[in-house]
């Protein structure tokens, strides 16, 4: 019996170690969730004012995901060092029910891709016609144009069909240069043609999305396989603990 307590300790000790560093890069990543759900409520609220309540609600959503990933990986950890089967087992199913959920947003945002594209486009171009430069919605928009390089949804003359253009011409957050843009200036068409960027936002954003979508993917996948890393961990140590009745100090 001494001789086989010898033979499972070391065994048992370096599966905890590997387990420990896992959890605690696991309480990382929550940390990590919690404060880009803090700087997107903060900073990109004008961005989220132009799109669904489900895309309004991603700031939350990341905010929750993260404070509960820090929780259970702590919880991880406790469970790690009390070598408690029980608490190892609850803490596999946690983390299949996290890579489940990985997998099913992954697929689906794949899959609907395109019907997402299509909705932020009539969002955004309902906001441009409903621009005031008052509202949270015009909010976004200038702030879109300013930091994309773009103008209009499709180009600089979708503002022409606005009530907005009627009065004031093509925002200030169209041009390419604040010194040159005079409201005189973005009045006329065809003056302004050559002060305002001339590619429409709807345009580069879905660019921006497709250019990123194999780099979106290849993190979701390295983060789904890590994840199957501390499912195997912390069954195979809950098994471990059990079949060979080893009491943890």
């Amino acid at each position: 019996m001494s001789s086989r307590r010898l033979q499972t300790k070391p065994m048992i000790t370096c599966i905890k170690t590997f387990l420990v560093s896992y959890s605690l890069i696991f309480w990382l990543t929550g940390v990590i969730l919690l404060g880009v759900g803090v700087w997107g409520k903060v900073n990109l609220e004008a961005y989220f004012s132009l799109a669904s309540e489900e895309c309004t609600n991603a700031p939350y959503v990341l905010i929750g995901t993260g404070a509960f990933i820090i929780v259970f990986g702590l919880f991880g950890c406790f469970a790690t060092c009390r070598g408690s089967p029980w608490m190892l087992k609850l803490y596999a199913m946690f983390l299949i029910l996290v890579f489940l959920s990985e997998l099913v947003a992954g697929i689906s945002g794949f899959i609907f891709r395109h019907e997402l594209q299509t909705q932020l486009g009539h969002t955004y171009e309902n906001a441009v016609k409903l621009y005031n430069k008052i509202d949270s919605s015009s909010s976004a928009v200038d702030a879109i144009q300013r930091t994309l390089h773009c103008c209009g949804v499709n180009n600089y003359t979708d503002w022409s069909e606005t009530a907005y253009f009627a009065t004031h011409g093509i925002p200030g957050s169209c041009c390419r240069s604040d010194a040159v843009c005079t409201d005189d200036n973005l009045r006329v068409l065809a003056t302004a043609a050559n002060l305002v960027y001339s590619q429409g936002c709807f345009t580069v954003m879905t660019q921006t999305v497709e250019a990123n979508l194999g780099i979106i993917a290849g993190i979701s996948f390295g983060i789904s396989c890590f994840q199957i890393i501390g499912i195997f961990l912390a069954c195979f140590l809950s098994r471990y603990i059990s079949k060979n009745q080893y009491e943890m100090v």
